[in-house]
């Protein structure tokens, strides 16, 4: 495949500018097409997540590409979830026994703008921005923008078209209208929405709680989350239903409700946060979906990738992480078949859907564990012993969450498969008593590596494996 190709990228977003940062640095011509205005010039947050989690897979992208330090400036580590109860009473549970694994919080358009200047330092990589793509003719690999400052319709040709432009990606859309060939897709939403929120640096620029911690406020059927931005603020993030329980995001229509709720529900967060009632009424109420498709491409001529093609919800914090990581991967195969694109298409999807399957299913998993799960005796219990474990026998225990967030050479799905029997191994023998928290480490290792491995067999013979 002669490098002086020309690729079209749908979407600047992270995963676009990461893919063409990395393509641009393999050689190709690059014409990245994106529909927003550029973010360094403008503030397009609009309610959308201002901070993400960081963590490990998608380090490994950062790496690939040369800016590791770069990106490590953006980061605030975040060592454990603090879980704040209704008293205010405060609990630190840390994502690893192991002190030098933990996740960050990184800024959204931080990190945006870093890949994108460093794409733009390739003379073969070309950015546009305020150009929205109405559709695309896979079949002639083709694509219809609109400007939409001028609003002129126009038509841009490539080699090949990949689109990660996300949950309402274009392409997506062309594929699943045209009805050209058999294509499979499924948008699930939850019953909860999220709000955006903030609790605001102190007046001398200081946090006003635990810099390095994300904070959980869990509640059962809803929850408050908080993360640590660099000037000192919080991103708060309110997860509700829409319609159900006394409280739900269609009815706190009032100051007074909402603050009501939260002094009923949240109060050590709402004495952190004058700004409640402004930032709630300002900021949109966003869906919770999943997308799950395929085929991802069509021959050589079009990929879907990131969110286009697995859009999931942030409760594992592996949204952003996932599709750098789907840059690594398709870099991988680039280096195998590089010379086809149908096949280097084909080879990237059938290696990497599995994955991108288990980690949405994950993070719908997640979501109960953090707005209820965190705050159960029996968890607790769990969580424990799984610390203990990693702590002490280092080499030999990594829990679900470690298996997903830190081991990095290891695919989603076969970290959810060993992660669920390891769960259900520690928690069945937890509520038989054939183990508790004050037992000899060593004999829980070995009980719960037994217990794994039959589980772990059964769901095999079971054909869940």
């Amino acid at each position: 495949m002669p490098n002086k190709q020309n690729i079209l990228i749908i979407g600047a977003g992270l995963c676009g500018s990461l893919l063409a940062l990395r393509l641009g640095q393999r050689g190709f011509n690059v014409n990245v097409y994106e529909m927003r205005p550029d973010l360094r010039k403008t503030d397009i947050s609009a309610g959308r997540s201002i901070n993400l989690a960081f963590s490990d897979r998608g380090n490994k992208a950062m790496k690939l590409v040369g800016i590791e330090k770069q990106v490590e400036a953006l980061c605030i580590p975040m060592n454990g979830r603090m879980i704040h109860d209704k008293e205010g009473n405060t609990f630190l549970s840390n994502y690893s026994g192991r002190d030098h694994e933990y996740i960050n919080s990184i800024s959204r358009g931080g990190l945006n703008a870093l890949l994108l200047d460093e794409a733009e330092k390739h003379e073969n990589v070309t950015i546009h921005f305020n150009k929205k793509c109405k559709s695309v003719d896979f079949e002639n690999t083709t694509a219809l923008f609109e400007d939409y400052i001028t609003k002129d319709k126009f038509i841009e040709d490539a080699d090949c078209i990949i689109a990660t432009d996300g949950a309402g990606s274009a392409l997506r859309k062309s594929y699943y209208l045209e009805r050209k060939f058999l294509f499979s897709f499924s948008q699930n939403y939850l019953t909860h929405g999220y709000k955006e929120l903030s609790i605001l640096p102190t007046k001398t620029g200081d946090y006003k709680t635990y810099k390095n911690a994300l904070h959980i406020w869990p509640r059962g059927d809803f929850m408050v989350i908080a993360l640590p931005n660099l000037d000192g603020s919080f991103t708060v993030t309110l997860f509700l239903s829409y319609n159900q329980g006394e409280y739900n995001f269609n009815n706190l229509t009032t100051p007074e409700i909402v603050t009501e709720f939260f002094q009923k529900e949240f109060p050590d967060a709402l004495a952190l946060m004058p700004n409640l009632v402004e930032d709630f009424f300002e900021n949109p109420t966003a869906p919770l979906g999943t997308v799950k498709c395929s085929p991802w491409h069509y021959k050589g001529n079009t990929l879907l990738m990131g969110d286009s093609a697995h859009a999931i919800v942030p409760f594992y914090g592996q949204g952003m992480n996932a599709s750098f990581e789907d840059v690594v991967e398709f870099d991988a195969v680039l280096d195998k078949f590089e010379g086809n694109w149908d096949t280097v298409f084909s080879e990237y999807e059938k290696t990497r859907k599995k994955d991108t399957d288990a980690i949405a299913d994950l993070a719908i998993d997640n979501f109960h564990e953090m707005r209820d799960h965190v705050g159960q005796a029996i968890f607790q219990e769990k969580r424990k012993i799984e610390q203990a474990l990693e702590k002490e026998f280092p080499n030999e225990y990594s829990s679900k969450y470690s298996l997903v967030t830190f081991n990095e050479h290891i695919g989603y799905r076969e970290a959810m498969l060993r992660g669920r029997a390891q769960d259900k191994a520690i928690l069945n023998m937890l509520a038989d008593k054939i183990i508790t928290v004050d037992s000899d480490l060593k004999v829980i290792l070995d009980k719960v590596k037994k217990e794994t491995e039959a589980i772990l067999e059964d769901d095999k013979i079971a054909g869940l494996k």
